[in-house]
């Protein structure tokens, strides 16, 4: 596959109202699936759980392609892109995390994440030779600050000790992960191919691939029918995987790696104002100070 640098996207004044919808539905949609993810936390194998998420995820999104009309057959070069994203971003980037999430406060697992955002910039110079602008290197560097400060305490408590490195570990190379497929998305974009074929099938690769991981595991495929595992994993399939993944690899796609990738900085604090209702999480001066750096760092983040 060629590493040439895919179309960079047209430079705007400002965002469009498309571009801003397609950012608050990604925000949105990861921001509450935080609390979804809970409800898979459990007996099922976290490889599992990602695998009948993709499966759906898939069903629903090829779906979605044929209603739209899209083209679905590809040339084989172009199922090595899929089989990137399905590799890269729609199953190893979530299995590593719930792997390292079981070390590590939940917090500390938001911040790693965050950093997504930076490792946008540095893979798009280092793989295609795009410079970040100068906003856009301060207002990761914000962003990044604000998560850390929102999740102070959980920092301060944890134990840099063998398992809480191993958490780091995971999570980091789960960051990467999910940014490498990034670029892959971006490549596929300018190559000409659309979002939501290209999403199926990186769906359907995924869960192949994951399946398979499972089964080379010995993990059993059964999953609970209780209402609140199918009902988080409806919404994780759906909401966070077609409506947040296909927001976010089309603004990737119109806006850039490094502006689309701030989303991951934003969605924690949605994610800790749903638990504020939910669990009655309790905002510190720390906290407040954070979303304060978070949202000022999403402001230059989106200028020009």
């Amino acid at each position: 596959m060629s590493i040439s640098a895919p179309a960079a996207p047209m430079p705007r004044p400002t965002l469009t109202s498309l571009d801003l919808g397609l950012y608050g539905a990604t925000v949105f949609a990861w921001g509450f699936s935080w609390i979804a993810i809970k409800g898979q936390i459990g007996d099922v194998a976290p490889e599992v759980s990602v695998f009948w998420r993709f499966v759906l995820a898939a069903l629903v999104m090829f779906g979605w392609s044929w209603i739209r009309g899209h083209q679905m057959r590809y040339a084989l070069k172009d199922h090595a892109k899929f089989l990137g994203l399905g590799v890269l971003i729609f199953s190893t980037n979530f299995t590593l995390f719930y792997y390292g999430a079981a070390y590590l406060p939940s917090g500390l697992v938001a911040v790693v994440f965050s950093i997504a955002s930076t490792f946008n910039i540095l893979l798009a110079f280092l793989l295609f030779a795009q410079r970040p602008t100068l906003n856009v290197v301060i207002a990761g560097g914000i962003g990044i600050c604000g998560i850390a400060l929102m999740f102070w305490p959980e920092i301060m408590g944890t134990t840099l000790n063998a398992d809480a490195l191993k958490g780091l570990s995971l999570c980091g190379l789960g960051t990467l992960s999910f940014c490498l497929g990034n670029m892959v998305s971006a490549k596929a974009q300018g190559d000409g191919i659309a979002v939501i074929p290209a999403s199926a099938w990186g769906m359907a690769y995924g869960a192949g691939f994951i399946g398979c991981f499972a089964l080379l595991r010995g993990q059993s495929f059964e999953v609970p029918l209780d209402p609140l595992y199918l009902g988080s994993l409806v919404y994780l399939a759906v909401i966070a995987s077609v409506i947040a993944f296909g927001s976010y690899l089309t603004l990737l796609g119109r806006i850039g790696s490094a502006k689309a990738g701030y989303a991951t900085v934003i969605f924690p604090v949605v994610a800790l104002a749903v638990s504020t209702v939910v669990e009655n999480y309790q905002w510190s001066a720390l906290a407040i100070a954070g979303v304060v750096l978070v949202l000022c760092g999403n402001v230059l983040m989106l200028r020009r």
